[in-house]
């Protein structure tokens, strides 16, 4: 009876603990809505920038700046489109840009070189050459070799222009000699001539011939290969939007720049 009277006590003892434990936990529900609440999402983007873009990346940007601006509705895109080697040239003597989109890396080491860009650059397409002629072919060209024909008007790009040096790069390589009747700042210009009639035929990008749909015709020739031109982007140091013209590099460098560039017929880097 003696070990009866002494086991009530303890196992009162024991059911008050019980009781203790289960009050301590009832109280963990009250806490948890205050651990489980969500961290507040960062800033929406807001402010403007301009990009300057080569002349072959006009159709492909356009739309790719429209989206961002489109996800992002406090920023806004402005676009300058030209020729790399004018572009950079601009940048260097102080134009207001904010990002550079270049057809050639050697037109993107001049702007490292000058130590404007805001990072590294990172390459995110590549193009080759293609020959462009009016409708119906009316010069006769059907590959490289007959650009250099005496009745042949061919327009290119001018050296400096990351098309021309690609023109200069398949005709030493070819050891075919060109004697184009006009010399253009930007490819774009290239293919005006092509498409206005002033010329039998031009040396642009893959991207340019499928742009223009059936204002022009485009030739394929193997020689091409021996120049595929890679294309890189980068922010500015000198930004007064500088997460809003990173967060613009990043989108061309994503998987959304990526569908539409190569849905035009860019290349991957």
């Amino acid at each position: 009876m003696t070990r009866t009277r002494r086991s009530v006590p303890l196992l009162a003892a024991a059911a008050l603990v019980a009781l203790a434990l289960t009050g301590c936990a009832s109280t963990s529900p009250a806490a948890s809505p205050a651990a489980s609440t969500p961290t507040l999402s960062s800033a929406a983007l807001d402010g403007d920038i301009t990009v300057f873009a080569a002349a072959s990346l006009k159709t492909t940007f356009t739309e790719l700046a429209a989206s961002f601006e489109a996800e992002n509705p406090g920023t806004t895109v402005a676009l300058n489109f030209a020729g790399s080697s004018d572009l950079v040239t601009q940048i260097i003597e102080g134009a207001p840009a904010d990002v550079f989109a270049s057809a050639d890396t050697k037109n993107m080491a001049k702007l490292t070189d000058e130590s404007l860009a805001a990072g590294d650059p990172v390459d995110f397409a590549t193009n080759v050459l293609e020959i462009a002629v009016p409708p119906g072919n009316p010069a006769g060209v059907v590959d490289f070799a007959d650009l250099a024909g005496p009745d042949v008007r061919l327009v290119v790009c001018a050296p400096e222009v990351p098309c021309g040096s690609a023109t200069a790069t398949v005709a030493a390589a070819a050891d075919l000699t060109l004697t184009p009747v006009s010399e253009e700042s930007s490819v774009t210009d290239v293919l005006g001539k092509v498409t206005s009639g002033e010329a039998d035929a031009g040396l642009v990008y893959v991207t340019d011939v499928a742009a223009a749909g059936d204002a022009v015709e485009g030739i394929d020739f193997a020689e091409s290969a021996e120049a595929v031109n890679t294309y890189p982007i980068v922010a500015l140091k000198d930004s007064a939007s500088a997460e809003v013209a990173q967060a613009f590099v990043d989108y061309i460098t994503g998987s959304a720049g990526a569908d539409v560039l190569q849905a035009a017929g860019f290349g991957a880097p």
